[in-house]
């Protein structure tokens, strides 16, 4: 059993997704394009948001762009917006993964193509949107828990703070981080919560844990994104403990204000998650509008980072 689990882990930490090499890009201005963001929870919505803003406008893209402040209901009516201006085609970063079935319809009835970025959709027809552009979140919370294990020796309670409750990320993180520690009868997860994917919600649900626990009994916290455990190191700092010693963490994203905690001795490991999503989305587009095949989900890499190298990171992506 022993060699099975070590075999599992050794295959979750070798494996690699091929990441979409960008196509020289075909001059694209006069084109315009609706992009629906969730919003601005986190720091690194903030900087894919930016970065998808500065590659339209590299291409001579018109970009319209709508913040739905977390809330689909904002997003449906951007996105109908979108359509009735007769937009060429939708980026969309959709909140949580269902109810989009009637709008996805309206646009493609229309003739436009919408392309996921970030998180994806749960759709009875497929074919209602042109293909995903993201990550893989199950295997960032394989690589989460794989390192965990490793860490750990196998033998650790959990405290797990979620993302925004049936949103892609949360669901399918949570799903690799499980599918790896059940391979461990002595790792758990003691409690669970939403914090909504902000560093505000995290700390509040990270000093309701340590309220609710023995904060020695708890071994590690996993978050499924770095502004949520940047909330809940403060937490433990402010309960008198310290977080990277006393309980470990580990999230996702790689945001610079992460690196700084690691580098700081407050956090142990993060899963980047790439922000840089503009250049396959605009290109998927117009391979479309060329004629050519699409791949339903286009795949960025997911890196994992540590203190070893968390100086030099912040010091590069906090210059940007």
């Amino acid at each position: 059993m022993r060699i099975l689990k070590l075999f599992v882990l050794a295959a979750i930490a070798m494996m690699v997704f091929a990441s979409y090499n960008t196509i020289p890009t075909h001059a694209q201005s006069g084109l315009t394009i609706g992009f629906s963001q969730i919003g601005s929870e986190s720091g690194w919505r903030t900087s894919e948001t930016v970065s998808i803003k500065a590659e339209a406008e590299k291409r001579g893209i018109k970009l319209l762009f709508d913040d739905a402040q977390q809330k689909q209901e904002n997003q449906i009516k951007a996105l109908r917006s979108f359509i009735a201006q007769g937009v060429d085609a939708i980026l969309l970063a959709p909140v949580v993964e269902t109810g989009w079935d009637d709008v996805l319809k309206e646009a493609k009835d229309a003739g436009i193509p919408v392309v996921l970025v970030d998180r994806g959709v749960k759709v009875d027809d497929d074919s209602l949107y042109l293909t995903k552009v993201s990550s893989d979140f199950v295997h960032e919370g394989r690589l989460a828990a794989a390192w965990l294990a490793q860490r750990t020796n196998g033998i650790c309670q959990i405290v797990e703070l979620q993302g925004t409750i049936g949103s892609s990320a949360a669901i399918d993180r949570q799903k690799g981080f499980a599918d790896v520690i059940a391979l461990f009868p002595e790792m758990k997860i003691i409690a669970t919560q939403s914090g909504d994917f902000t560093r505000d919600g995290g700390k509040k649900v990270m000093e309701a844990f340590l309220k609710a626990q023995d904060p020695k009994t708890i071994c590690a916290v996993w978050a499924h994104n770095d502004d949520m455990v940047l909330g809940a190191i403060q937490a433990i700092k402010e309960a008198g403990l310290k977080p990277g010693v006393d309980i470990l963490t580990i999230s996702v994203d790689a945001v610079p204000d992460i690196f700084k905690a690691m580098a700081d001795g407050e956090a142990n490991a993060t899963v980047e998650l790439s922000p840089n999503l503009g250049g396959p989305a605009f290109d998927a587009i117009n391979d479309f509008k060329a004629g050519k095949e699409v791949p339903k989900w286009i795949v960025s890499t997911s890196p994992m980072y540590f203190p070893a190298t968390a100086a030099d990171e912040y010091a590069k992506r906090s210059a940007k």
